[in-house]
């Protein structure tokens, strides 16, 4: 079945700075469900960091995790998973260890010592405990453990910290890294792709996507932005990321999302248009 496909990243793009979705987003959604799009959440989040969202929650839409690494249905059902090795994992651990950086480490039994959505606010004293005072040696004790992602944290001021982390772990194969912010690194599986996540759900779902409009606002969106027929990036994404896509919206906080469904791609008409059909 042919259809058109709107991929949207969360942080920065569809959420606002508040993590709330604007009125004008949610009915843009419900314009674009109505008229057939397949919608889908393309996030760097973990599942649970996405459904407690109370926007999201009405949603029901598949939620594409962890940069791809893990596929979940409108039901939650899990259609995909992608892992990294322990083995890989403990030269990742290893490198980033040495280089004395925030570690986090998605796993499916949560995040250790925790995920990012809940560190946003915190400082750098309350970070720096966090990091030094969790036992990462608990991680490899559970059972069946896998491993989707680790994250190296560095402080704001020490962004350009973040290609001395890049060059350290060049020589490792079959990983995939990316930035959702520029103060950490994303590294997954080289199965793991917001891009490739799309395919594999066409696949999946025997679907054919005519068409790909993909929305994001950091580096771990470029990779859908490859494969979209048309790519979307907001106001407040940084200027690199701009440069790499096909439209430049408003911000994630002044309804940047709804707006270029409704004036630049023209996917759903405006209310203007509306009212004079009326």
């Amino acid at each position: 079945m042919k259809m058109k496909c709107i991929s949207i990243d969360l942080d920065g793009t569809l959420l606002t700075s508040r993590d709330e979705i604007t009125e004008g987003s949610i009915r843009a959604l419900e314009e674009l469900t109505e008229k057939g799009y397949q919608l889908i959440l393309n996030t760097g989040r973990a599942h649970a960091d996405v459904v407690k969202l109370e926007a999201v929650q009405k949603l029901d839409v598949p939620i594409f995790c962890v940069n791809g690494s893990v596929l979940y249905s409108e039901s939650g059902e899990i259609l995909y998973e992608a892992t990294l090795s322990i083995s890989t994992y403990k030269k990742i651990f290893s490198v980033l260890q040495k280089l004395d950086v925030g570690i986090l480490v998605y796993t499916n039994y949560g995040g250790c010592p925790s995920t990012l959505p809940p560190l946003h606010h915190k400082s750098k004293e309350e970070l720096n405990t966090l990091f030094h005072e969790y036992n990462y040696d608990d991680i490899l004790k559970y059972d069946n453990l896998k491993i989707y992602k680790l994250i190296a944290l560095v402080h704001q001021e020490d962004v350009e910290r973040i290609e001395e982390v890049i060059k350290a772990l060049a020589g490792i194969d079959d990983v995939t890294m990316a930035s959702s912010f520029p103060n950490n690194l994303e590294i997954t599986s080289h199965e793991a792709h917001k891009g490739k996540a799309l395919f594999r759900y066409q696949e999946i779902m025997n679907l054919s996507f005519d068409e790909i409009y993909a929305f994001g606002d950091g580096g771990n969106d470029l990779a859908q932005f490859e494969v979209a027929t048309k790519s979307v990036a907001m106001g407040n994404a940084p200027l690199h990321i701009q440069q790499k896509a096909d439209l430049i919206t408003k911000t994630n906080d002044e309804d940047g999302f709804a707006y270029a469904v409704r004036h630049l791609l023209k996917l759903i008409s405006t209310e203007e248009e509306l009212e004079i059909i009326v």
